[in-house]
């Protein structure tokens, strides 16, 4: 081909290419004997893909049968020619040329349709099938006459197809062109002025085609005419135009049509002979005439599905030269002899059984070349199946989902897929489809029971197994293994597993420890079973455990309980009658069931002709008259026995006395040798403990009367000596109304500090405001020496503060004595202090804190602190009130506070307040003492 050919080429591609997409449907026009690996189009971009999913989605061309012309190329997303492509060879003379083919695409599946325009283009010039034509013509023929010729065949189509013919030279013949009803032209030579055999026996012309392509092409035929002598009658046909029609696939030899003519010559002039004159079809292959008759039958194979029509024409000539035509229009009659073809296009093996309904398992495509209703293809499934066919285009159908799938109902499915078209008989494919279904964890295990129910013996051996749950999953594989998990629970208080444990595997139950049935009788527990998918699923089971009851305890004796050396004895009067009631052995049985049946015998008696046990009701009586002969005492031995196996039993004593009377009674048993040692050293203990008890309290009145005493003298020193002292003010005890009983009209108040030695005890006055303590000498001169030691004395020097001045008092503002009247000035008990107390009241303090210390002493024993029952060990600091911050005025019901005022009256105190804890080394000075108080202390330490 020239480089100008190749260049129009070119052009005409860039003119004429055109892309159109519509509803997944992708057209390109492209002109024919393009070189290999030309572009077609860019597929990616019409189709709005992206190169990446055509080669995720394995991007393939499906042509079916038919050949491919075209090529897909995925790394760049483009459709290239696969080789060249000639127009004539693909369609011959149909118009437009195109090629059909489909892009499938998979993960979602996707299905495009391509169409590819093939156009032509000017590469083949007319030609004549033969080389030249002859004709006889008689010299009679007159002006008009046709003559029919043999048309050129141009393979082109459209404007590059055949254009015009020229013939020369024009001298006796001109063309004329009649135009066929199934399209094209008929080429006639016509006699334009008569021959003369015998100025030109023989002419030659040439009759020349040309195209319409640029450049133009042409190709010519020689025609060769002989003059014969005169035969002026052509043939004529009956008719021009003949139909007939022809099964498919119709036997050899079968006659199609007939055509007839005539001629109105006789002799040899008047014979004719029948042709077909078909150049640029295969009708001649498929067809003939007998050249003597007419008769057109057939010699080759019809199939509709080749070609569904056909057009044959006929000439009919004389022996002069003469000739005419007909033309044949066979139509061939579809029969139903192609079964529909099935192609699989895509298929997936394995689909998850939770797929969703609409989901495309496999993309078929079906072909029937039929026609009509042999073309039309039903497909169907085997029942009972959860898929179905859905249309999606023309002779294609997916194969989808249409239910929920289960594959504990169905692991795999054989699907078969039948395609039927509509033909008499109706001919069908079919193929079948593998799928499998993949497992879900859609199930949870389920128990092979509601709820479980177990028995063990108690005392059983710790790690016995105890019984075996099970539990099954409908799912697969590891979605199917069943873990078994104890829910955690508790029994009386105490987890339940450290009774029972439960195997992971096996679901196997372990008692964990020993079982005691009069513990716990029986106990509930639940357990889990859980599967290995993702997620895990699970259930729950609740297990009893039920405890079997064994022999392990022997009955005990609740009546006549057994004291040891008790004198204890029933009594039966001598004028008891027979079936006399003496007593009931009651007795129990931990255990249960038959382990717990008592039956009650008689294991000895002194006189067994006298009683008698009842075997179930433990109720000892008479069987006979009670004689002035019988013994007074009567001692019995009931033995309890329970019905388990082996018998536990268990034996009381029963004294009985046969007296009418209670001393006869006692003088009789008291010759019970270890009854009456028993008495006597119970008096013995009772005698000592009485004279322990009486010489504790002694001992404890003459300790605190000489304390109280003693710092009582020493108090008094204090006072007498007040001359030689700095003024310092005056705290006096404290007092309260009692209201109740006691011996003296006001109780003292103060605080005591007691040791676990009671000779080391110590009472001290309660110490009013922020002063607690009297301070003589602080460069180390003590005037009280007995008072504290060294160390103590300098710490408090250090620590204490001078005395608050709002607790000193003019003369005129000390009140008297505790029963002195108030005066106009000062209301009676509103004064800021009373006088010091005279002696007789400090005396008669001392008594009251005495007899209240002698009370406390008495409840007290070793390791107690010398604290009073009434404040136990635990009693601490925190519950000693603050007397710094209230002080209560003897004869009065009014209360200073820190700050010097009268306060409301406050609830009578109790006559020993709560102890302090003592501390040697933080124990502040104690308050002096009188000379008298002192000298009774001297005495004391004296004796």
């Amino acid at each position: 081909m020239s480089e100008r050919t190749m260049t129009r080429q070119v052009l005409l591609f860039i003119c004429l290419l055109c892309v159109s997409i519509a509803n997944g449907q992708v057209s390109y026009s492209i002109p024919e004997e393009m070189p290999k690996g030309s572009l077609v189009g860019n597929i990616a971009q019409d189709l709005g893909l992206d190169v990446q999913r055509l080669k995720s989605g394995k991007a393939r061309i499906y042509t079916g049968d038919s050949a491919e012309y075209i090529e897909l190329n995925k790394e760049r997303g483009i459709l290239l020619t696969k080789g060249r492509i000639d127009r004539e060879g693909l369609c011959g003379q149909t118009t437009p040329c195109a090629i059909h083919f489909q892009i499938i695409l998979e993960n979602p599946m996707e299905l495009y349709t391509i169409i590819v325009e093939v156009l032509d283009i000017n590469d083949n010039p007319p030609s004549f099938e033969k080389a030249d034509i002859h004709f006889k013509i008689s010299e009679s023929a007159i002006p008009g006459v046709k003559f029919t010729l043999e048309p050129a065949l141009d393979l082109d189509v459209g404007v590059n197809g055949l254009k015009s013919y020229s013939l020369m030279p024009t001298d006796h013949f001109i063309l004329k062109f009649q135009s066929q009803s199934g399209g094209g032209q008929n080429v006639e030579m016509v006699l334009q002025k008569p021959l003369d055999r015998e100025k030109e026996e023989h002419m030659s012309l040439v009759l020349t085609a040309v195209d319409g392509g640029d450049p133009q092409m042409s190709g010519d035929i020689q025609i060769h005419i002989t003059v014969l002598d005169a035969n002026d009658n052509a043939p004529v046909f009956t008719q021009p135009v003949y139909k007939a029609v022809v099964k498919e696939n119709a036997p050899k030899g079968s006659v199609v049509a007939t055509v007839s003519a005539s001629d109105s010559d006789e002799g040899s002039n008047s014979k004719i002979d029948y042709s077909i004159t078909n150049t640029q079809d295969n009708v001649r292959y498929v067809f003939d005439i007998n050249e003597d008759n007419g008769e057109v039958v057939v010699i080759g194979e019809v199939d509709f599905e080749k070609a569904n029509h056909y057009e044959i024409r006929v000439q009919a000539s004389d022996r002069g030269g003469l000739t005419d035509s007909c033309k044949i229009i066979v139509d061939v009659l579809d029969i139903n002899d192609n079964s529909p073809s099935i192609s699989i296009m895509s298929k997936t093996k394995v689909i998850a059984e939770d797929s969703k309904p609409g989901t495309v398992v496999t993309m078929i495509n079906i072909q029937d070349p039929d026609s009509g209703e042999n073309g039309k293809v039903q497909c169907f499934l085997n029942e009972d199946i959860p898929f179905t066919l859905k249309t999606t285009t023309n002779n294609f159908i997916s194969l989808v989902a249409n239910s929920d799938l289960d594959r504990e109902r169905d692991s795999a499915y054989n699907i078969s897929v039948t395609c039927a078209d509509e033909g008499e008989p109706s001919l069908s494919s079919s193929v079948t489809l593998s799928l499998q279904i993949s497992d879900v964890n859609d199930n949870a295990p389920v128990f092979e029971r509601s709820s479980y129910e177990a028995s063990v013996l108690e005392n059983n051996t710790p790690g016995v197994s105890i019984f075996t749950i099970k539990a099954v999953d409908a799912d697969w594989n590891q979605n199917a293994r069943v873990s078994y998990i104890l829910e955690d629970s508790a029994v009386n208080g105490v987890p339940v597993s450290s009774f029972v444990s439960v195997s992971a595997d096996s679901g196997v139950i372990h008692a964990l420890s020993s079982l005691d049935y009069e513990q716990i009788k029986d106990f509930q527990f639940r357990v889990k079973a859980q599967d290995g998918g993702s997620p895990p699923l699970s259930s729950n089971v609740s297990v009893k455990i039920m405890i079997q009851d064994q022999n392990d305890n022997a009955p005990q004796i609740l009546y006549p309980v057994q004291t040891g050396g008790s004198l204890v004895a029933e009594i039966v009067p001598r004028s008891a009658d027979v079936g006399y009631l003496v007593t009931k052995v009651v007795a129990v049985d931990v255990d249960s069931g038959q382990n717990a049946w008592l039956s009650y015998k008689l294991q000895k008696a002194t006189d067994r002709a006298l009683f008698e046990v009842g075997l179930q009701n433990g109720e000892i009586r008479t069987v006979r008259q009670v004689t002035d002969k019988d013994a007074v005492k009567q001692k019995l031995t009931v033995v309890v026995e329970d019905n388990g196996q082996p018998s536990r039993s268990a034996t009381v004593n029963i004294n009985v006395a046969v007296a009418d009377s209670f001393p006869e009674v006692l003088s009789e048993f008291t010759d019970f040798t270890h009854d009456k040692e028993y008495n006597d050293n119970l008096t013995f203990y009772l005698v000592l403990a009485l004279a322990v008890v009486s010489f504790l309290f002694i001992v404890s009145i003459i300790v605190i009367l000489s304390v109280k005493c003693y710092r009582w003298r020493r108090e008094r020193m204090f006072y007498k000596s007040g001359a030689n002292l700095p003024v310092i003010p005056y705290y006096p005890p404290l007092y309260a109304d009692v209201g109740e009983t006691g011996t003296l009209q006001h109780v003292y108040n103060y605080e005591v500090c007691k040791t676990s030695d009671s000779r080391k005890s110590d009472l001290k006055y309660a110490r009013p405001s922020s002063e607690s303590i009297i301070s003589l000498d602080c460069s180390g001169t003590q005037t009280l020496p007995h008072v504290q030691n060294k160390k103590m004395a300098s710490n408090t020097c250090h620590k204490q503060k001078p005395p608050n001045p709002d607790w000193r008092f003019t003369q005129n503002q000390r009140p008297g004595p505790s029963g002195a009247a108030a005066t106009p000035e000062v209301a009676m008990g509103t004064g800021p202090w009373p006088n010091p107390p005279t002696e007789a009241e400090q005396l008669q303090a001392l008594m009251a804190a005495a007899n209240e210390v002698s009370e406390a002493t008495n409840t007290l024993g070793p390791g107690t602190m010398g604290l009073s029952a009434r404040y136990g060990p635990q009693f601490t600091l925190q519950h000693v009130p603050d007397y710094r911050q209230n002080v209560y005025i003897p004869g009065s019901t009014a209360t200073l506070t820190a700050g010097g005022q009268p306060t409301q009256p406050l609830p009578p105190q109790q006559v020993l307040p709560p102890p302090q804890a003592c501390d040697a080394q933080a124990e502040p000075p104690k308050a002096s003492q009188t000379p008298a108080c002192k000298k009774k202390s001297a005495k004391k330490e004296k004796k």
